[in-house]
């Protein structure tokens, strides 16, 4: 287990979910966070909760869509702290008709959605980032198993991972020579908020998990632990991965 102290990390998505579980996990091991979500309520009680527990945190509200708000993100993150030595790009969305709609009945609405988010908006941190970062500064993005598989009834989510997985891999490829570090991570099934709206969305009790290996859900905790491994000086070989972690979905 890396210590992370000194280190400055900014993670978006970081009021719920994977990107919340994911701060908590770098505070306990001394990072300082710069934390941004389009939630302002649960992004300030996010803060506030890391905050009573001893870490040293800012926040931003921040809609990834739009460049400057990201762009200033990073600035206040560098005139509060001095640097950014990691990113963890956690921000997105599974979409309003994931699960439900085959792609021939899907909408431009739809498609606009959900790749303005998971694209764009990954597109937008990578950009903004490289900007601040200095030689051992590491990224991770957040992908998913459906960057690297197909899934019926969820072709935009799909299409939006596999772009993630491309960003990552050619940016990687780019940022060799600079010694930044640019890595994704593959969840598959885990217990948040979103594998709960595909759940709703299917009217089932829990989302068909037959072809995994493990017959459950991972936890937030289980892929923050990952996007740590990825933060620290304990992968300072890994550059262009994307990491999976879908209980043996993708075996």
């Amino acid at each position: 287990m890396s210590s992370m102290e000194g280190k400055v990390i900014a993670l978006t998505g970081a009021a719920s979910g994977i990107g919340l579980a994911t701060a908590k996990l770098l505070a306990s091991r001394g990072a300082t966070l710069s934390l941004a979500d389009i939630n302002a309520k649960q992004l300030e009680a996010a803060a506030k909760t890391l905050e009573a527990a001893g870490a040293k945190v800012i926040y931003t509200v921040v809609d990834v869509t739009n460049r400057s708000q990201v762009r200033v993100f990073l600035e206040r993150t560098v005139k509060e702290f001095g640097k950014v030595d990691g990113a963890a790009n956690l921000a997105g969305v599974i979409g309003h008709h994931a699960a439900t709609l085959e792609l021939r009945d899907e909408t431009d609405d739809e498609f606009d959605f959900v790749m303005n988010i998971n694209v764009r908006g990954v597109f937008n941190c990578l950009r903004e980032e490289l900007r601040v970062m200095k030689s051992g500064a590491s990224i991770v993005n957040a992908a998913s198993v459906l960057a690297v598989l197909g899934q019926v009834k969820n072709s935009i989510y799909t299409a939006s991972k596999h772009a993630v997985a491309g960003l990552t891999r050619a940016a990687a490829k780019e940022e060799g020579k600079n010694n930044i570090r640019i890595n994704g991570v593959a969840p598959g099934f885990i217990d948040t908020p979103m594998v709960t709206a595909v759940e709703e969305a299917q009217k089932v009790q829990k989302a068909d998990m037959s072809a995994q290996a493990f017959q459950r859900k991972g936890k937030p905790g289980e892929i923050a632990g990952i996007v740590a491994f990825l933060l620290s000086d304990e992968s300072t070989f890994v550059t262009g991965a994307i990491w999976s972690a879908d209980g043996g979905w993708n075996c």
